[in-house]
């Protein structure tokens, strides 16, 4: 059975399309998605500047689209991946009973960060890049 993963942030459009994009590639054998806890941008791109800063590190995401996670990922997926806290929360709020599915930090795969700070408000689109390969990198290899 394949596994399959799903990157969970606020708005669908930076952190969690920047991971799938980028875990994709290190892992193009297993399954992954993204989605975000709200629904401010379901159908829209990834984010301009984050597409740029992928795209300069050769990490393509222009064909991802933003969805909003739903209480259905739960079955759908073998691991879901916060960005911070917050959504974590929010994600463990729509968790219907006896679902049993991990949910963890992206970056407890290998972060000395402790979230991935939303560029779309810091600006440091790098800066979450960084992050992002780095726990992408510790999942590709704790997956194997």
């Amino acid at each position: 059975m394949t596994t399959r993963v799903l990157f969970v942030c606020l708005g669908n459009i930076c952190r969690s399309p920047t991971a799938e994009a980028v875990f994709r590639g290190l892992r193009p054998d297993l399954v992954s998605d993204s989605a975000g806890t709200a629904g401010y941008h379901v159908g829209e791109p990834p984010y301009g500047p984050m597409q740029a800063s992928a795209r300069a590190r050769g990490v393509a995401m222009d064909d991802l689209r933003a969805r909003q996670f739903s209480a259905q990922d739960f079955t759908r997926f073998d691991l879901i991946l916060a960005m911070d806290a917050d959504n974590l929360r929010n994600i463990e709020a729509m968790r219907p009973d006896g679902a049993e599915m991990p949910v963890h930090l992206f970056t407890d795969y290998g972060s000395d960060a402790s979230a991935v700070p939303d560029p779309y408000y810091t600006r440091d689109f790098d800066g979450a890049l960084d992050i992002i390969e780095a726990a992408a990198q510790g999942l590709a290899e704790a997956l194997d």
